[in-house]
Order: C-alpha cells, then sequence, then structure tokens
C-alpha cells in the first residue's frame, strides 16, 4: 500500500519532523549474544523474544502505529534442527503468555510467510491469536515466520497467474496494484524505515518489495541488547531525514 508522507511541525516550526509510522526491525543477533556469554544458542532466542516484549509495550508511546518483525526466515531451516524446534517452542509460548496482554493493550497481531511448512499446533496459534485481536488497532504487529521476500513475490505471481488464468483478471490488468494484492502484505502500508541489529549490513530478503523507498538504519546493537531508548533515538534521527521517493524537494 502506497502511501504519502504526512509531516508535522518540529518545535521550532522551521520544518515538518518526519514521522514513523511503520518500522520493520530485522531481529539478528541472538545466537550470538548468547554464544558471547559461553550460553546456548536458544537462550539467546529466549532473551530475544523477552526483547519483543518490551519494543512492542514501548511501540506506541513513540509514534509507532505499524510493527512488523522478522523472526523466521525461509533460509533459517538449514539450522540445526535442535535450534529450529527451540524457535517453534518459543514462538508457540509467545503466542499462547502474550495473548491477553496483548488484546489488552489493544494490540493486532497478524503473521506472513508461508505457514503450509509450520507445525499445525503453531498454525492453529497462529490463526487463534490474529482472529482474537483483529479489532484492534492501537499498535499493527506484524511477524514474518517461515517468511522469505522472493518465496512471497513467486507466491504472490502464482496467485496472479491463476487467476488470469481463472479468467478472474485480464492479462491487461496485471499491473503493480494487481501483484501488491496478492503478496502476504495486502492491505499493509509499506515500512518507514527497516533497522537491522547486529552490524549486518545486508537486508536478508526481508519485505524487498515492500521496502523500496523504505529508510534503513543498521546498529551494531545484539537484539537481545537492543533497548527502548535505542529505538527512540533512531526514531528521533528518521524525524530528520529527507524522503523524496524520487522526487525533488520542495516539488
Amino acid at each position: 500500500m502506497r502511501r504519502a508522507f504526512l509531516g508535522r511541525q518540529d518545535q521550532t516550526g522551521d520544518r515538518p519532523e518526519r514521522s514513523v509510522d511503520h518500522v520493520a526491525i530485522i531481529m539478528d543477533g541472538n545466537g550470538r549474544w548468547a554464544v558471547n556469554k559461553g550460553w546456548p544458542r536458544l537462550v539467546g532466542h529466549r532473551k530475544g523474544a523477552e526483547r519483543v516484549k518490551e519494543i512492542v509495550r514501548c511501540a506506541p508511546d513513540l509514534g509507532i502505529r505499524w510493527l512488523t518483525i522478522y523472526a523466521f526466515s525461509t533460509e533459517n531451516w538449514k539450522r540445526s534442527t535442535e535450534e529450529v524446534l527451540g524457535l517453534m517452542s518459543i514462538f508457540a509460548r509467545y503466542i499462547e503468555r502474550e495473548a491477553d496482554r496483548l488484546a489488552a493493550e489493544g494490540v493486532r497481531m497478524r503473521f506472513i510467510g508461508d505457514r503450509s511448512r509450520l507445525d499445525p499446533k503453531l498454525q492453529r496459534l497462529m490463526a487463534g491469536i490474529e482472529q482474537r485481536t483483529s479489532g484492534l488497532s492501537r499498535l499493527n504487529l506484524t511477524v514474518a515466520i517461515n517468511y522469505g521476500g522472493r518465496d512471497e513475490l513467486a507466491r504472490a505471481a502464482k496467485r496472479l497467474a491463476q487467476d488470469v488464468a481463472a479468467g478472474l483478471i485480464a492479462a491487461d490488468q496485471v499491473d503493480q496494484a494487481a501483484l501488491e494484492a496478492r503478496l502476504d502484505t495486502a492491505g499493509l502500508p509499506d515500512p518507514d524505515l527497516v533497522i537491522r541489529t547486529s552490524g549486518e549490513t545486508r537486508t536478508s530478503n526481508f519485505l524487498p518489495w515492500q521496502s523500496a523507498y523504505a529508510e534503513y538504519e543498521f546498529t551494531p546493537i545484539l537484539w537481545p541488547d537492543f533497548t527502548r531508548d535505542e529505538l527512540a533515538r533512531i526514531v528521533g534521527q528518521f524525524g530528520g531525514r529527507e524522503r523524496r521517493f524520487g522526487g525533488v524537494m520542495g516539488a
């Protein structure tokens, strides 16, 4: 969903301060955080889940209305069976333990990615919390699980081809909007800001279509150490960035 930037005056009144409605985060560094301390990697992932709780809780206070987090990629299946099973268990526990609090705090939770490979119990938990929080809007939390941007685009293209073959849409009606409507993120706004923790400076197949005009911030902080203050600092810096979307400032 494309949308024009809406600004607000800063305290001096000299120029508009840019707001950050949608922040997307690549939560990297959990395993390294644990290994650096001599602990198993899963300890880092559990600590990372605790950090998610803090960031979700503070996001609305920073003006963030949409928060998308990268929890598990299509490539993460290459990790050890122990780590993958541990991660899936952490995801399930998070949903079970946080459902009441998320609902009470007005958080709508959604998931993007290919669910077909996930454990049926986890799929049921995901569907259940999506339904339970569907009417909430204080914060829109989207969790990318078994998600890959290329995989998403391929699945959307397949659905579009099937719809053309079925006569639901004419071939000459295929455009960007038609493809966007078949993405996992259909109906969601594009990210204003993408943050990656841990010092890596790659996007790792995360929201490639949706982030075409997003601002990026790469921080060396490992995800378990990423605090509210660090998020506030990055969001504050974003307020001074110039976003032209291919145009010219003032045009």
